[in-house]
């Protein structure tokens, strides 16, 4: 009898269903985790970028985490970047360099990221970026008298180069320097005449002193041995003539074993024995700055194009007019005395300025 109570207890009880666990909230662009990953996003393209500046993070514009299973995520980026005062060859840290000024002519990247979050280690495996500055006519409307970016080959700025190089050759007692390539230049014409370039350039295996009997002969210094440095020179034309030029050698620098040094910053080599004083054509040639066209796979990535993938992550879903009218009705609803809206998750706020 017992075991008949019993089991008619047993019918009675409720049956539970497994109820599936509620999805992660998706992550924001200005959640604390999403910058510290973003960070570490910009530090690799600024490592695996050979030319020109460091970028730091203006934006996060977007992000999606795709759960691969317990403790492992994929991350994809979008993100925005702004061009620093710091050159790619310089030590300085990131943190510490100053994101350059609207009006002296700003540069924007934009770069789409794909990284893996294992058990909280991040690594990144793809990336691609591009850059451009801003338009003339917006720089105008601020600031009307502010020099452009010109052209990194124009006759005026490899002129200017050309001279401040030789000029530093001439009075330094240490190597002779070598042009690498040219950062950015701007030509002034009101109310004076003046050209203002900044260049990188390489210690070679003579000094100055014996470079003047055959500058052709001088080497850039090898991998183990190799200082490189960045030089701003200041050329004035009209009213007077005057020449300025100051270079900073930043000293043999120990790179990352998976970095060769020969893809490094500022790495537009010379043809051995071209003299800097024939003016060297740059990279970009007919370009105003150095573009941030990087792509890169690492080889743990998948095999399919990450792209591709990023691109149907991030694809915009048409808005429905019905939707347009819920989201409507939405703002409509009463809200409590105080109540402050939560921000959207993305895109995240501007950290210095948009272009």
């Amino acid at each position: 009898m017992k075991a008949l109570v019993a089991l008619i207890l047993l019918v009675q009880l409720p049956v539970h269903k497994a109820v599936p666990a509620a999805p992660p909230a998706p992550s924001g662009c200005d959640d604390p985790e999403s910058v510290a990953a973003a960070e570490v996003a910009v530090n690799y393209i600024n490592d695996h970028n050979h030319h020109g500046y460091k970028f730091a993070l203006n934006r996060v514009k977007d992000i999606h985490v795709v759960p691969q299973g317990p403790n492992n995520d994929l991350i994809f980026f979008e993100l925005d970047l702004l061009e620093t005062r710091c050159p790619i060859l310089s030590p300085t840290p990131l943190a510490n360099c100053t994101v350059r000024s609207f009006a002296e002519h700003a540069v924007e990247g934009d770069c789409d990221v794909k990284m893996q979050r294992v058990d909280g280690t991040l690594s990144v495996l793809a990336s691609k970026c591009h850059s451009h500055a801003d338009s003339r006519e917006d720089i105008r409307k601020v600031c009307p008298e502010c020099p452009l970016l010109a052209s990194l080959n124009n006759t005026e700025v490899l002129e200017a180069v050309s001279a401040a190089l030789n000029y530093y050759n001439s009075k330094t007692t240490d190597s002779y320097l070598r042009l690498l390539e040219i950062g950015r230049a701007k030509i002034q014409y009101h109310p004076v005449h003046s050209v203002v370039a900044e260049f990188a350039v390489g210690a070679t295996n003579c000094s100055a002193e014996e470079a003047k009997a055959n500058a052709g002969a001088c080497q850039l210094l090898p991998q183990d041995q190799s200082n490189f440095g960045f030089c701003t020179a200041v050329m004035l034309k009209r009213p007077s003539k005057d020449l300025q030029v100051d270079c900073q050698l930043y000293g043999h620098q120990v790179r990352a074993p998976h970095i060769p040094l020969l893809s490094r910053p500022g790495v537009t080599y010379v043809h051995p024995g071209q003299d800097t004083s024939a003016g060297l054509v740059p990279s970009a040639v007919g370009f105003i700055n150095h573009n941030l066209g990087l792509s890169h796979n690492n080889p743990v990535a998948s095999e399919s194009s990450s792209s591709e993938i990023l691109r149907s992550l991030l694809s915009t879903k048409p808005v429905t007019k019905g939707a347009v009218a819920n989201a409507a009705q939405h703002d409509k609803v009463p809200r409590p005395v105080g109540f402050v809206p939560l921000p959207p998750p993305c895109p995240g706020k501007i950290r210095h300025f948009d272009i």
